[in-house]
């Protein structure tokens, strides 16, 4: 597992302004070749870095709803299922859980009545505030962004002398072969007793 450089950052900052830029694009931005480009992007998907290439559609181009960021204070316990909840509705776009527990969103409720909408949306009793949106621009940037891949088995940071392994089509990350180790023992425990 080599650690990420100096180039990949510049090819996931590249990727994040435009995600559909040719390699061909990104190879004379960073000096490389188109085909040395697709390696690296293929080798950042691999190792679960890039999960995926998305579309960001402009909403409000399609009149789809009352653009609201909503702020919902919950119990302690009912944060995991609102949070699931809210992610599956077709008007939510953003979904963020703050660190003291409440869930913000940011949605498009293509709705008359948006009280009503959040009433049968979140749990009986939840307590929320809604701000209406006038304009919204979303600018992912990776600057001042350091990766750092994490243990699958201890959490430590992994570097160059880690190693990553699929175990049924999902990507893990191991900061020493011990650890390794121990993750694929207990992994195939768990697959017996299932």
């Amino acid at each position: 597992m080599r650690e990420l450089d100096e180039t990949d950052m510049e090819i996931l900052t590249l990727l994040g302004e435009d995600a559909r830029r040719p390699f061909s694009d990104i190879a004379d931005a960073v000096d490389l070749s188109g085909p040395a480009v697709s390696d690296r992007v293929r080798r950042l998907e691999e190792a679960g870095i890039i999960r995926r290439f998305t579309v960001e559609v402009d909403r409000s181009q399609l009149r789809a709803g009352v653009p609201v960021f909503v702020r919902v204070s919950l119990p302690p316990g009912a944060v995991d299922d609102c949070r699931d909840r809210v992610a599956d509705a077709d008007a939510v776009e953003h979904v963020f859980v703050t660190a003291d527990g409440d869930l913000w969103f940011h949605a498009r409720a293509a709705v008359r009545n948006v009280r009503r909408w959040l009433d049968g949306l979140l749990p009986a009793g939840a307590e929320y505030d809604v701000t209406l949106i006038d304009e919204t621009e979303w600018t992912p940037s990776l600057d001042g962004a350091a990766f750092a891949l994490t243990c699958a088995e201890c959490g430590n940071t992994v570097d160059s002398e880690g190693e990553s392994a699929r175990i049924d089509d999902e990507v893990y990350h191991f900061c020493c072969p011990s650890c390794a180790g121990r993750f694929r023992e207990r992994y195939e425990r768990i697959e017996e007793g299932a």
